[in-house]
């Protein structure tokens, strides 16, 4: 190449010269390489983002649930900037005073017996060391987890979730998972009366299967503490606290993943805040630093700390505690508390509810609302008697018309957010207001007109 096109190439100049670079020289996750048409983002300020022709998107889904604290927000890249004029990087052997600024921090807003954090550069790695921790600790290997779950994107992770994403390589699956039905009371696969029957029922048969696998080989049972991307499936009443009993009568250990569920998307500091029972270990990521700097941590209950005082550690990771990431969180922290977005998230989260109750009465194709705080998903369906669902769950390409046809409006319209089988995710930054979830429910519910076409 000659030099003034490797500049061209450093410096692209306009929105197709960034297409072009970002679709010829990087792969997309998730997808098929072929036929991509990605927002081609510019900037981001609160609630919206712009694209390079200036269009505004609204973004109901916090891009991937992570940016709580809304985007282009100036005192997190103040912190950032500070602490790389101080230092940018140590091996995890040293330490900085923002790693133990944080973890400081950490154990003042999680549960009381979660006594150290564990930092990981996000949400799958802090997973994969959450389980390695609970192998270790226990002396023993298989955990235990929903099928309609998702724990990340690794091998280890991907292999505890039962996400179908991990069909095209669950031939190389991490060993001794063991998958059990959800508590998903909208289709219960107990036919049950009642969400408390479905949750005891669904509980029961979690027991029994940790019978049939050897209750004295089982190391954890993994929850996320709120269900986010396999459709906001709410726990029903006293399911986590007979896990509890169930942990507590096998030694088993409880990992609350908090990576999507946590600070403060579901009106409290973490989703598993609002079942009132003890979590052995708790891994984050996402919010923690709103996504702005890639980071994610492993909290860990005071009898596995003391544990390992005299017992190898056996978990690393190069950029573990990295001090700006570790900056970068504490002031996302800051902002959570100075803001008031926890409270704000359960007050938005309210007014949200209200509103889809009156969508519900526009839309036929709504079949069911789930959602806490601010992390919630609209189910849809062709017949709400039946509960069929509009598209299959786990869809083939050929059978997500219905579906295509409700995201493009969505795009069309001005609005981001996160679409998967027959779900629409409404999970938007904790900053939002009445005016700007109105705002987003006006273009949903143009778009669900669409699929009011496909009911029967």
């Amino acid at each position: 190449f000659s030099l003034s096109s490797r500049l061209h190439m450093s410096q692209p100049t306009d929105a197709n010269q960034i297409l072009q670079d970002n679709l010829e020289t990087t792969l997309f996750s998730w997808s098929k390489q072929a036929g991509l048409n990605p927002i081609n983002v510019e900037r981001g300020e609160g609630v919206y983002l712009w694209d390079r022709s200036g269009k505004r998107y609204i973004d109901f889904s916090s891009q991937l649930m992570n940016v709580n604290v809304g985007h282009g927000d100036q005192r997190i890249t103040e912190a950032v900037a500070a602490q790389m004029k101080e230092i940018s990087y140590v091996y995890p052997g040293m330490i900085t005073k923002t790693r133990g600024d944080l973890g400081r921090k950490l154990v003042e807003i999680t549960p009381p017996n979660l006594t150290k954090a564990f930092f990981t550069v996000g949400g799958a790695e802090s997973t994969e060391n959450a389980i390695k921790l609970a192998r270790v600790y226990t002396g023993r290997h298989k955990i235990v987890s929903l099928y309609m779950s998702f724990h990340g994107a690794s091998y280890g992770a991907i292999s505890v979730g039962g996400d179908p994403r991990k069909f095209e390589v669950d031939n190389q699956a991490m060993p001794s998972t063991v998958h059990v039905e959800n508590p998903y009371y909208y289709r219960c696969p107990w036919y049950s009366s009642s969400p408390e029957e479905c949750a005891q029922r669904a509980a029961n048969a979690m027991e029994r299967i940790i019978g049939y696998e050897n209750p004295r080989s089982v190391a954890a049972i993994f929850l996320e503490g709120a269900s986010g991307t396999s459709g906001c499936i709410k726990y029903p009443p006293g399911y986590w606290k007979r896990i509890r009993e169930i942990c507590d009568k096998h030694g088993i250990l409880l990992i609350a993943d908090e990576v999507m569920s946590g600070f403060g998307r579901t009106g409290k500091w973490f989703g598993s805040d609002h079942q009132g029972v003890k979590v052995d270990i708790m891994t984050m990521a996402k919010g923690i630093s709103a996504g702005y700097v890639p980071l994610g941590a492993v909290m860990v209950d005071e009898a596995i700390v003391k544990h390992f005082e005299n017992t190898y550690l056996p978990i690393g990771l190069t950029y573990s505690a990295h001090p700006v990431s570790c900056a970068a969180a504490i002031a996302t922290l800051k902002i959570y508390e100075d803001d008031k977005l926890v409270e704000n998230a359960e007050k938005m989260g309210r007014y949200l509810d209200q509103q889809i109750e009156e969508l519900k009465k526009k839309h036929v194709s709504i079949g069911d609302w789930r959602n806490t705080g601010l992390l919630g998903a609209l189910e849809l369906v062709k017949n709400r008697d039946t509960k069929e669902p509009l598209v299959p769950w786990n869809a083939a390409a050929s059978e997500m018309g219905p579906m295509n046809q409700v995201a493009a409006k969505i795009r069309e319209l001005g609005m981001y957010t996160f679409v998967r089988w027959n779900m629409i995710f409404i999970a938007p930054p904790l900053v939002i207001t009445t005016q700007q979830i109105d705002e987003g429910l006006a273009i949903i519910s143009e778009a669900l007109k669409i699929a009011d076409t496909f009911t029967h």
